[in-house]
């Protein structure tokens, strides 16, 4: 298994970030920013100017704090004691065609984060993303090294897509999926394709990938000359599509779909503190119903 690659931050600083052995410890740009004293990027234009100090020391990029440490700013005192580390949380979202993977449009089309809970002290991060016209599983956590790793191609994370292709499939054209062609960006294979069935001028397929480069179920068909009719994404990793989840409605996990994201990713699963009420977004088809992809 290969290293896991130094993030940014600690390739800027010249060095392996600064050890806090507490076991509350945070990148300081990530605690400062929940305390309130300004965005990630700010405080790191801050700590790159020699604005902050930690303990008597100058900070430097992917240095790890708690809320003990005695941290200023510009000389003066900042507080960390009252910031408590938020409860890790990961949504499943069934994500429409029609609303894009983005915090805002200029274009004011409905973005996927329209529909989803607030957060106090944190905000949601997009595991990946899925384009105007791509359906079907979204994840979103708090934890953004939980992201990071579930969406980088070393960690070799599955997803897998339902595709209804309009024509008929040659056997060699299948073959050639699976083996490899090349895009503008490089060569690009699925992992694997299986036909789900149909009927008519359309025909289902599954196929898997282990990364998540932009657009690519859809390019890798069109490069054979074929139209993708739908698309939608059922499974990413251990997490497939709860089969009840209504497009544009989002549920929060369980714990023990959390471990399992957790456990894929090669990461030690955090303490799950309980939560509230099961999140999910209020409106039209509130009981249980059981979605089926091929039907819409």
């Amino acid at each position: 298994m290969s290293k896991r690659p130094i993030p940014t931050a600690e390739k800027e600083s010249g060095r392996e970030s600064s050890a806090d052995s507490r076991a509350d410890s945070e990148r300081i740009q990530k605690l400062l920013a929940r305390a309130g004293y300004g965005s990630r990027r700010e405080i790191e234009r801050w700590i790159a100017a020699g604005l902050i100090h930690v303990d008597g020391k100058v900070a430097r990029l992917g240095d790890r704090i708690s809320p003990q440490s005695h941290v200023t700013l510009r000389g003066e005192p900042a507080p960390l004691g009252a910031v408590a580390k938020p409860r890790i949380r990961v949504l499943a979202y069934h994500k429409p065609v029609g609303e894009i993977v983005s915090r805002s449009d200029p274009e004011g089309r409905d973005t996927v984060f329209d529909h989803l809970p607030t957060m106090k002290t944190s905000r949601w991060i997009a595991v990946g993303r899925l384009d105007f016209n791509t359906s079907g599983l979204l994840l979103f956590t708090n934890d953004g090294e939980l992201a990071n790793r579930l969406m980088h191609p070393s960690y070799a994370i599955e997803r897998e897509y339902a595709v209804r292709i309009l024509g008929e499939v040659a056997p060699e054209i299948l073959a050639r999926l699976r083996k490899g062609v090349t895009l503008e960006d490089g060569v690009a294979r699925f992992d694997d394709i299986v036909d789900a069935g149909g009927s008519g001028a359309n025909h289902w397929y599954h196929v898997l990938l282990r990364e998540g480069r932009n657009r690519e179920v859809r390019r890798l068909w069109e490069s054979q000359g074929l139209r993708v009719s739908r698309l939608a994404r059922v499974r990413y990793g251990p997490l497939a599509l709860p089969r009840d989840l209504r497009p544009g409605r989002y549920r929060e996990l369980e714990h023990k779909e959390i471990i399992a994201l957790y456990q894929a990713a090669r990461l030690s699963p955090p303490e799950l503190k309980p939560r509230g009420q099961r999140g999910r977004r209020p409106g039209k088809h509130s009981r249980r119903e059981r979605f089926d992809w091929k039907k819409r």
